[in-house]
């Protein structure tokens, strides 16, 4: 259950959390279109920060574009907005939720006369896959569903619509008693979690499946990468054939919510000695160093929110 905040950020004004509401005939209830975004804003030395404000707002942007959807905003002002709807609701560290969707209009599949509206929420949320699933681990199984195919679904935007794709595979594990899925592309490759992208580690090399698996260009998944060349980590870009989970010596999965965590088991299977890894320990520690602002922001990751949020008049 979300822990409702005070104002909602929609198309340049606050409105209230209760009355961030659209209508039941909106395209995107019955068609799925829409684009979001998920972003963590950390409680830092030097004041609330959020964790790569301007990437995540250039993905939305991205995806936007993808599905022909003109969002009406620029990196700056999304990057802005973000700030301020933090700051208006007094959090430290948070969870950001920007969205944008094809509002009120036509209710044909064309949605030629249907507005884009875009909303903000922030609110405090945990850790998406439990406190202790972090420093322990989780268990999770190989999803029956596999990942969107090329040129069905556009893998590279996060859409509403590609979520269904997700909802299955999540559904399935948590059925089956796991934490969470990992689903395989067309061909059988390893490809994502529900909501993760995965890493895989053997004899000190970290692997991590390619964009052409059918995986979401993950944040996360970039500043793992950059975070593993930093820590002189080699790191290969290539397809994984299932059976090499089975035989990994740590396995992870990264994403803006579920941060860096551990996999223990896959299809019940102990992933090397059934607990965290030193590899994956390693990144870990120097990912949460950066986002917590305990060491040089060297890649220039956080935006301090008080330095981009104003105050501003706020809508009914």
């Amino acid at each position: 259950m979300l822990k409702a905040t005070e104002k909602i950020w929609h198309n340049g004004k606050f409105v209230n959390w209760d009355d961030a509401q659209i209508h039941v005939l909106s395209h995107v209830v019955s068609y799925g279109s829409s684009v979001f975004e998920g972003l963590r804003c950390y409680e830092t030395p030097n004041g609330p920060a959020i964790f790569r404000a301007q990437d995540h707002a250039r993905r939305l942007l991205d995806s936007g574009k993808i599905y022909r959807m003109d969002v009406p905003y620029t990196v700056e002002q999304l990057t802005r907005a973000m700030a301020e709807v933090t700051r208006i609701n007094g959090l430290k560290s948070c969870y950001i939720r920007p969205i944008a969707l094809r509002g009120y209009g036509d209710v044909g599949v064309l949605p030629k006369s249907n507005p884009v509206e875009v909303y903000i929420a922030a609110w405090e949320w945990g850790k998406y896959l439990g406190d202790e699933a972090i420093n322990q681990g989780v268990d999770v199984c190989i999803s029956s569903w596999a990942r969107l195919a090329p040129n069905t679904l556009p893998a590279l935007a996060k859409a509403g619509a590609n979520y269904m794709n997700s909802q299955l595979i999540r559904m399935e594990a948590a059925q089956n008693g796991f934490a969470e899925g990992i689903a395989l592309d067309q061909n059988g490759f390893v490809s994502e979690g529900s909501g993760e992208n995965i890493f895989v580690i053997r004899d000190g090399t970290i692997y991590t499946p390619p964009l052409a698996a059918s995986v979401l260009l993950g944040i996360t998944r970039d500043s793992i990468m950059k975070i593993a060349a930093q820590l002189q980590l080699p790191l290969v870009e290539t397809n994984i054939p299932r059976e090499m989970l089975y035989i990994a010596d740590e396995v992870f999965f990264t994403g803006t919510a579920a941060e860096v965590t551990p996999i223990r088991s896959i299809d019940r299977i102990p992933v090397g000695t059934g607990r965290r890894g030193p590899i994956t320990e390693q990144i870990q520690k120097r990912y949460f160093e950066v986002v917590s602002g305990q060491v040089e922001d060297q890649f220039h990751w956080l935006t301090l929110v008080e330095n981009v949020a104003e105050p501003q008049p706020v809508g009914a």
